[in-house]
């Protein structure tokens, strides 16, 4: 899995490559073939950087849910001893 210091990593490459597109935008020579290929890395890099964004967000609500699997067990266990009491 990646992580924030791959996403820091690849935003750094799409400031890059962001600048680079503007700057063959407005005092390049206009070649497009630069800028399709410009912009298809932005594009690539921007996929890369959701996909960890997704997998860190699945890791961490995956996560969340043992904790509250796990904190509901223990609470189901001590509404079974009080039952019992009564």
């Amino acid at each position: 899995m990646q992580t924030l210091k791959d996403a820091a990593t690849m935003t750094s490459e799409l400031d890059r490559l962001g600048e680079e597109l503007h700057a063959e935008l407005t005092t390049g020579e206009i070649d497009f073939e630069k800028m399709v290929k410009l912009a298809d890395s932005i594009s690539e890099t921007a996929d890369r950087l959701a996909g960890a964004f997704s997998a860190m967000a699945g890791a961490l609500s995956s996560l969340d849910a043992s904790t509250d699997e796990g904190q509901g067990a223990s609470s189901n266990g001590s509404q079974s001893e009080e039952q019992r009491s009564q």
